[in-house]
């Protein structure tokens, strides 16, 4: 297949649509996350390039890390602000998430959450939240495709479901922009415009999900993520609580995840590999290999 011209045009997310790369067990790998409301511009490194006060990027770029947290900065898609902060908490369990948040008067007070807490799994003493929180990324000074492709679906968004909708700063995979992770469940959609995007949202209230988008389940490793799209493709189930996750092995390049559905155990193996070696965001330097999850066989335990 003939590249798409890599110089200052070249975008990542239509270089992958063409190649028909494969979006199923894409999702990062995270279960904690911790959102920080901040309006103002984000610049490449959002922790690090925001102005935030009191050096509270650094310090949540480096407690996150440390305590195996995601922290990423939220605003509204119409840049509207108020004298409060809102910040959640999530912790995308595969079996049992959940969501917390507060809006604090003063940003001085991020400071004092205890992120190795969040990272083990524990409230951080935060107001239960309902959610579900719709993510959209529109980072676009990291990379370009995440603006051109992300706001509009962030705009359709919050013209639907404004209390829900939020721009959120880099969570991964830019070539399969536009991304949503919806929280507090984890799941990372990708290849969204603005009319897929109402579907997607529409299908998760309901209690489903989307398979043609879903991207994985960011709580599970992403042979598991993959594991989990194939069993739901070959059950032709999209209930997102049918389909129970019970545990994973890996023995070399293949890995076994074990999920419950309707009383019966599924034991689905993949095996992973590197698939060709193509040019993964806007910016990249070099080329990267893609990963390739290939479904193996699935067997039934009474």
């Amino acid at each position: 297949m003939s590249r798409p011209d890599l110089g200052t045009g070249f975008r990542c997310a239509g270089a992958s649509l063409l190649r028909d790369e494969p979006i199923g067990g894409t999702a990062s790998g995270v279960r904690a996350f911790l959102l920080v409301e901040y309006a103002g511009a984000w610049g490449v490194n959002a922790l690090r390039d925001a102005r935030l006060p009191y050096g509270l990027g650094n310090h949540l770029l480096l407690s996150g890390h440390a305590a195996g947290v995601r922290v990423l900065l939220i605003r509204r898609p119409d840049r509207s602000g108020t004298d409060e902060v809102r910040v959640f908490a999530a912790y995308a369990d595969p079996v049992a998430p959940w969501l917390e948040g507060e809006a604090f008067t003063d940003v001085h007070e991020v400071l004092d959450l205890d992120l190795a807490r969040l990272g083990r799994g524990r409230s951080l003493g935060m107001a239960p939240a309902e959610g579900p929180l719709f993510c959209v990324c529109t980072h676009g000074k990291h990379d370009a495709c995440c603006a051109e492709r992300g706001r509009p679906v962030a705009a359709a968004l919050e013209a639907a479901y404004p209390e829900e909708t939020w721009e959120v700063s880099h969570i991964g995979g830019d070539r399969f922009a536009a991304n949503m992770v919806v929280l507090p469940h984890g799941l990372y959609y990708g290849r969204l415009d603005p009319v897929t995007s109402l579907a997607v949202a529409g299908t998760h209230l309901a209690g489903g999900l989307d398979l043609d988008h879903l991207r994985g389940r960011s709580g599970l490793r992403m042979p598991a993520q993959a594991a989990e799209i194939g069993l739901r493709r070959r059950l032709e189930e999209t209930r997102n609580d049918a389909v129970r996750y019970l545990g994973a092995t890996r023995s070399g390049d293949v890995t076994t995840a074990r999920f419950d559905v309707a009383g019966t155990t599924y034991a689905v193996r993949v095996r992973t590999r590197n698939g060709d070696e193509e040019r993964l965001t806007c910016q990249a330097k070099r080329d990267n290999p893609v990963p390739i999850h290939d479904l193996l066989d699935v067997a039934t335990y009474a």
